[in-house]
């Protein structure tokens, strides 16, 4: 698996900083500052649905920016940070773009590592879908608009529900800078909080589980990325391109972390690519899938 993968000729240094991607970047703590700041400024700015419970657990929770028109399609985000840092409320900073083109806006809430295995977390985030595509008409949603995107460990949870059941409630999915292959980490610092053995591994590594078919996927990355980060990019992509409609993005002057900023914004080749997704949208694939 190790030469499969391709990382095998990489010591432990090597792979810290492979998955690292804030050894590229200035400031990370400047990234974090700014997702609060704007993710304040739209809750401020927006009505919403805070803590909707979707799970018996603590952290189960999303939080909802509905809009004002019936059968309307939704944005689900799942946040990165590892699997053990960052909630929604440093998440919703996308809200504002999406519901000025008539989309609602969920930001999803997980429990964190070390507290809760990945697949617990993984459990989680297919619970959220699932119980948002129950109870979408409540909120004006169409039930068969459900959109999914992450970020970082937020696209790995997203490619996970779409090895699920829950994949037939997704009508598109966007994938920002992910890792679907999880054996990597396992020889790295982020495996100190999630404990993964190898098992664990391989059955959360959503390249080995893919189905034949599933709904239309943007998967995008920044330029700026270490190069495992690209390797895990592209080896993804050229196994979705076997199952669904996709649109590939690279940022070239994105990094990992400003690359979501794009997300719901029409002025950005991402943006357009994400919203023609949901435009296009009928139902049609979320049922079919």
């Amino acid at each position: 698996m190790s030469n499969a993968s391709g990382y095998a000729g990489f010591s432990r240094c090597d792979l810290d900083r492979e998955y690292s991607p804030s050894s590229l970047v200035s400031s990370l703590p400047a990234y974090l500052d700014d997702y609060a700041r704007l993710s304040a400024a739209a809750r401020t700015r927006h009505g919403r649905v805070e803590e909707l419970r979707y799970g018996s657990l603590p952290e189960a929770t999303l939080d909802l920016f509905p809009v004002d028109q019936p059968d309307a399609p939704v944005m689900v985000f799942v946040h990165g940070g590892y699997w053990q840092e960052l909630t929604k409320r440093d998440s919703e900073f996308a809200a504002t773009s999406f519901l000025s083109a008539g989309i609602a806006f969920a930001a999803i809430d997980y429990g964190l590592a070390p507290d809760h295995t990945l697949d617990d977390i993984v459990t989680m985030v297919r619970s959220s879908i699932a119980w948002l595509h129950a109870n979408a008409l409540r909120f004006g949603i169409d039930p068969r608009r459900i959109h999914v995107s992450g970020s970082s460990a937020g696209a790995h949870l997203v490619a996970m529900a779409l090895v699920a059941d829950c994949a037939q409630q997704i009508a598109s999915a966007t994938l920002l800078s992910g890792i679907y292959d999880l054996e990597p980490l396992r020889h790295t610092y982020v495996n100190d909080a999630l404990g993964l053995d190898l098992d664990a591994a391989v059955r959360n590594s959503p390249i080995y589980r893919l189905p034949l078919q599933l709904p239309p996927v943007v998967i995008a990355r920044g330029g700026i990325e270490t190069s495992e980060f690209i390797r895990q990019h592209d080896t993804m992509s050229g196994l979705l391109r076997q199952r669904a409609r996709v649109t590939e993005i690279i940022g070239p002057a994105r990094n990992h972390f400003d690359l979501p900023y794009d997300l719901g914004d029409p002025s950005t080749e991402l943006g357009r690519a994400v919203l023609s997704n949901i435009v296009a949208s009928t139902g049609v694939q979320a049922e079919s899938a």
